[in-house]
């Protein structure tokens, strides 16, 4: 769900991994990104729009006023939306390349 919303508002290169092994911060994590902070308030505005109404309410919202990385904590998935400078810089799919790339027709699926 949170991927086919950031794909809704033309989310640069969205992946899902499966983190449920290797930390207890959350099962899965999106990551995509935006090319101005409006899309990625955008794009964060979609998410929080369609995992509320399948029953998941946000614990935190954070980054969103700056709109170069937002982060939207659901729990039991995490949504990463960054400006692709913060994307180069911080490698967030390298940090957590221990984790499992959801194949994307597993989740467009959804």
């Amino acid at each position: 769900m949170a991927a086919n919303a950031c794909e809704s508002k033309k989310a640069n290169s969205t992946v899902v991994l499966d983190v449920s092994k290797v930390t207890l911060l959350a099962d899965y994590f999106v990551i995509t990104g935006g090319d101005s902070a409006a899309q990625i308030r955008a794009i964060v505005d979609a998410v929080d729009a369609s995992l509320t109404e399948n029953g998941l309410k946000a614990r935190s919202i954070e980054g969103k006023t700056e709109g170069r990385w937002v982060l939207l904590d659901f729990g039991s998935v995490i949504v990463h939306v960054l400006q692709q400078k913060e994307r180069d810089f911080y490698k967030i799919e390298q940090f957590w390349n221990h984790a499992l790339i959801v194949d994307r027709e597993e989740w467009v699926k959804e």
